[in-house]
């Protein structure tokens, strides 16, 4: 069995933002030994706290998922709307055209839904 999970944030809220990175994190401890696809998509305001200066306290965790091989994917709509530089944001970002297209596409693909 592989365990796939989809984190869905959209919304410019810290403490959401750490929610849904604590909760990642805590996925990951439970299946140490499991085989896991975990995928974390980012769309509407939420693009903003993955701009460098805005993620600064979290980047250890983040650094920690990524190299957990969590997925970090960025909405490009989002990121036009909010005026957000696609080089502002932390490294491993992996921009796609549109946010709710790929919750729908990894939906549909056996991913559970997660909203922190």
């Amino acid at each position: 069995m592989i365990y796939r999970a989809v984190f869905h944030i959209d919304m410019d809220e810290v403490k959401t933002f750490g929610l849904a990175l604590a909760n990642a994190g805590n996925l990951l401890r439970a299946i140490p030994e499991k085989h896991y696809d975990v995928v974390m998509v980012y769309n509407g305001p939420a693009v903003q706290l993955l701009q460098a200066e805005q993620c600064a306290a979290f980047r250890e965790e983040i650094w920690n998922l990524q190299q957990a091989r969590v997925a970090f994917k960025v909405c490009r709509n989002a990121l036009n709307r909010f005026n957000v530089d696609p080089d502002s944001l932390i490294e491993g970002c992996e921009i796609v055209p549109a946010g709710i297209v790929a919750l729908i596409e990894l939906q549909q693909d056996g991913y559970a839904y997660i909203k922190p």
